[in-house]
């Protein structure tokens, strides 16, 4: 998970979301709940910081501010290098429900990519229409139709992810974006699930149309790149299984 300036929500998320990872390791695997304060302004930190104590599999990591995308690269990149099998990222707003996290574990294997797709979100008639909008941009971009391309409730097999975001430059903002319409392009394994997405839990979001239209500007010079890249390399056979 990033997290921005959620004091109001990061502590009740840790306690929705600590429980997966405790049942994961009861079954003998090794999970960690692992959350990057994006460098808030706020008590978000501290208030991860605090909550190790009760929380054993939480990790709380500080960096500075970067956005949500590259935050979400980073995050990546850590649980790959750490030698992840799996990495599942949601945010720490409070939209999401673990509950719904079961379906994609139970099916981890027959599948490489499971994305949810936030049918009826509940977050406002401005975010649906940037989700509609984007999935037009991703098929213009790259000749794909991905259901929810931005979707924040992903579990992904790390191998293939590693593949994937290796086309993805570092501090690309719309990194799940990149994520899907690559995976979607190059034909990898990928299972879809209507997912809950409520309003946001607390706080107030950072991201405002004014900055989505700016992001969407420079996103269209970074799918060029990407796309150009992916025609030039195509998908990684040394990672396929």
């Amino acid at each position: 998970m990033p997290a921005y300036n959620e004091e109001a929500n990061i502590e009740e998320v840790i306690h929705q979301w600590h429980p997966v990872c405790e049942k994961i390791n009861a079954e003998g695997n090794v999970a960690r709940l692992v959350i990057a304060n994006d460098g808030s302004k706020d008590n978000t930190l501290r208030i991860m910081l605090r909550s190790r104590e009760k929380y054993p599999y939480l990790v709380p990591i500080d960096k500075p501010n970067s956005g949500h995308g590259a935050t979400v690269l980073y995050l990546y990149r850590l649980a790959i290098a750490d030698n992840a099998t799996f990495v599942f990222q949601t945010d720490s707003d409070g939209q999401t429900l673990p509950e719904e996290f079961w379906r994609m574990w139970e099916n981890r294997h027959k599948f490489d990519f499971h994305i949810g797709t936030r049918e009826g979100r509940q977050d406002g008639a401005s975010r649906v229409f940037v989700t509609k909008t984007l999935r037009l941009v991703v098929w213009l971009m790259f000749h794909v139709w991905v259901k929810d391309a931005n979707t924040p409730f992903r579990l992904m097999n790390a191998k293939r992810l590693q593949a994937v975001t290796r086309h993805i430059p570092e501090d690309f903002f719309l990194a799940n974006v990149a994520v899907s319409a690559i995976a979607v392009k190059n034909n990898e394994t990928i299972a879809w699930y209507p997912i809950t997405f409520r309003p946001r839990q607390g706080g107030v979001n950072s991201i405002n149309m004014k900055r989505v239209f700016k992001i969407g500007l420079k996103a269209l010079g970074d799918f060029h790149l990407i796309n150009k890249n992916l025609r030039s390399n195509g998908k990684d056979p040394n990672l396929d299984e």
